[in-house]
């Protein structure tokens, strides 16, 4: 069975939308030690706005899990993609948005897109304690992307 889950979070930056964007899709071997997360990554380019991310994560019990992402990048509308194309969430979809906020700062409106698997329906009470996972997860770590952001711009 697959289950829909939506949830969303924003983050703050104190460095202009323009940066923050450039900074966010400018994707590094060491993006996942800025995350705190044990993992290796490889970026493909396909085009200008197109890459292919495999992923390897390593769990703190030792266990790896590889996902193939498709990332799609809207430069006009400091926007971008991420489509899981293998992988425990695949086909899931995650939306990022960068927004002026002033001449000095911006924000992260992020959108997730999550297609949860399991082998029976879960309860609305178990999609929304799935929903504040994945967003305390993930804000968590857009959190420690945006001080990384932050020191790299100001530097």
């Amino acid at each position: 069975m697959i289950t829909s889950v939506r949830y969303g979070f924003s983050q703050a930056f104190s460095v202009p939308a323009r940066d923050a964007f450039r900074w966010a899709v400018d994707y590094q071997p060491g993006d996942f030690t800025l995350m705190g997360v044990d993992g290796r990554r490889e970026v493909t380019r396909l085009s200008d706005d197109a890459f292919l991310m495999k992923e390897t994560i390593r769990r703190d019990d030792g266990a790896g899990s590889t996902r193939t992402k498709l990332i799609r990048i809207d430069p006009e509308r400091m926007s971008y993609s991420n489509t899981h194309i293998s992988g425990p969430a695949k086909h899931s979809q995650f939306l990022y948005e960068i927004v002026p906020e002033g001449e000095n700062g911006s924000r992260l409106r992020f959108t997730g897109l999550l297609l949860y698997r399991s082998e029976k329906e879960p309860t609305r009470k178990e999609v929304a304690r799935i929903a504040a996972e994945e967003r305390k997860t993930d804000s968590g770590i857009w959190k420690k992307l945006a001080k990384a952001m932050e020191a790299d711009l100001k530097g």
